[in-house]
């Protein structure tokens, strides 16, 4: 089987569009629907036809741009069961544990409350690919708009089993301000010093971060390291739980 084809792209002001495409059936997905022109001039460009819309949750700058792709040609859109009434133009609800088919793919819906309350994150175990939304960024992780730090702990702990190797796509490049602040809760990291000038040198060039990967997640992201001594030394919680070592960086990266 042929490897999916992968177009990541910027959109908005901060945004990613991503495209997926099956050079044999043909079929192209979006992740999430930021902006229908700049996904339709990608498409173009490539010489592709949009056929999917998967989308992680029901925020305007992830959904604006359905209607538009809806109404040039006939979509497959799906998205979380738990926000359908609050994103208009699902053809097909999903919650945690479902599964469906693209491409010849069995793509795994994967619940990661948090960011909102029915946010979903997609992953294609054949391909070793995540499309995490909000929940999990480089080096960070969503704002907790309508969960709570138990709810986006657990989502993060979830996405955390998955293979070291798995490639993560993420909603959005803020990889660079989250490194300024996991350097400072976790100063002696090296892997983390060494990956923050590679981000910086990324930037200064206008290239992507992202993707990113679980493993280099789980060894350079705070979120994602609520049990290790350093970060809890330097907070100040060596005896705290770990949702609460988790609450306590979100609520400094908040007004960091």
């Amino acid at each position: 089987m042929t490897s999916l084809m992968i177009e990541q792209f910027t959109c908005r002001q901060d945004n990613f569009g991503v495209l997926l495409h099956d050079p044999l059936t043909g079929e192209t997905a979006s992740i999430d629907a930021p902006d229908a022109a700049r996904i339709t001039g990608r498409l173009g460009q490539d010489g592709w036809k949009l056929t999917h819309l998967f989308v992680t949750h029901h925020h305007p700058d992830h959904v604006e741009g359905i209607p538009a792709l809806a109404q040039a040609s006939p979509l497959t859109i799906i998205g979380p069961a738990a926000e359908a009434a609050k994103i208009a133009g699902l053809t097909q609800t999903v919650g945690d544990g479902d599964t469906f088919e693209f491409a010849g793919r069995t793509v795994q819906v994967i619940s990661t409350p948090g960011h909102t309350a029915g946010h979903v994150c997609f992953y294609i175990p054949d391909e070793g690919l995540l499309f995490a939304g909000d929940t999990l960024f480089a080096l960070g992780c969503g704002r907790l708009f309508e969960g709570s730090p138990e709810d986006m702990f657990r989502s993060l702990s979830r996405l955390a089993e998955l293979p070291d190797e798995t490639r993560v796509y993420c909603g959005h490049e803020y990889t660079q301000s989250n490194a300024r602040f996991a350097v400072s809760v976790d100063p002696d990291n090296e892997a983390l010093a060494k990956r923050m000038q590679d981000i910086n040198d990324l930037r200064s060039k206008g290239l992507p971060t992202l993707p990113t990967t679980i493993g280099f997640e789980k060894r350079t992201n705070p979120f994602m390291r609520t049990g290790d001594p350093a970060i809890r030394k330097q907070l100040g919680m060596e005896t705290a739980s770990d949702v609460e070592v988790f609450a306590e960086l979100r609520r400094r990266k908040d007004s960091f």
